[in-house]
């Protein structure tokens, strides 16, 4: 879940959703400078799918320790340290369950998922918030993601429908960050975030070199990006969301009837040129 506190409780929205976002920000990604994702259907596909995993944990959502709504929210922008809020075992199940449904059904889709896991729980993670006698789990199953990568490598190294280029580790390692851009994107505009931000990674464009796209705040949900890097100049996202009403819970049974009874709002996302 990802949380955006508002005067009389939370704003809610599920990873799934979240992800779709992101999905929805790379339909239009790509111009006469940045690059589009090629193969298309299958990058697309990792990334509007790669929170899929979520989907039953965010269906019945749980209180923090703080007893506020256990989620991503505004003051984990530019780090993770969410350990504090999720027992890690179950957090590296639905991590592991994310890229294994998409994994059995496009190795190309997969893997950039599991990267996008991966880089999440290496470069981007705070280990202090993880207990030491709990590393070994983590560790392990960063080990297991390498191997499944490989896996997946091979397999997309097979697949005659795949043109050499778009097989190669720097186009795949391209689509990666793509996914990274789009998914931190979505976050940003989830939790209104309103200081200035990156996307990252530097994305490519189309002679061969790479930029790095920096992210302004216009208004609420509103984003303007330098250089820009969509088709079109102005537009705007649907985003499904709950508005529950509080801002603390006794038990996670009462978040439940919260979120069960506010009815899904559509938000508005907006980027422009």
């Amino acid at each position: 879940m990802l949380r955006l506190e508002t005067e009389s409780g939370y704003w809610l929205v599920t990873h799934p959703d979240h992800a779709r976002l992101a999905g929805a920000f790379a339909e239009h990604w790509g111009n006469d400078r940045f690059l589009a994702p090629e193969p298309r259907e299958h990058v697309l596909r990792g990334i509007a799918r790669h929170d899929d995993g979520w989907a039953a944990r965010d269906a019945a959502p749980q209180i923090t320790r703080q007893c506020k709504p256990s989620a991503f929210s505004v003051e984990l922008v530019g780090k993770y340290s969410a350990f504090e809020e999720i027992d890690l075992r179950d957090y590296l199940e639905v991590r592991d369950r994310a890229v294994r449904l998409i994994a059995g059904q496009d190795p190309y889709s997969g893997i950039l998922v599991s990267m996008h896991t991966y880089n999440l729980l290496t470069e981007r993670a705070d280990r202090s918030t993880i207990q030491e006698d709990q590393l070994p789990l983590l560790d392990t199953f960063l080990a297991q993601q390498q191997r499944l990568q490989d896996e997946m490598m091979s397999a997309i190294e097979d697949d005659a429908t795949l043109t050499e280029t778009e097989k190669q580790a720097t186009t795949i390692r391209d689509h990666f960050r793509l996914l990274q851009a789009t998914d931190n994107l979505s976050l940003l505009s989830c939790v209104n975030y309103s200081q200035p931000a990156t996307l990252l990674h530097p994305l490519r464009l189309r002679n061969g070199s790479a930029a790095e796209a920096r992210v302004t705040a216009l208004g609420e949900r509103h984003f303007h990006l330098e250089p820009w890097p969509f088709r079109e100049i102005l537009l705007t996202f649907a985003l499904p969301a709950r508005h529950v009403q509080g801002k603390l819970f006794d038990t996670a049974t009462q978040l439940q009837a919260a979120f069960d009874s506010a009815p899904v709002t559509t938000l508005t996302v907006k980027l422009s040129a």
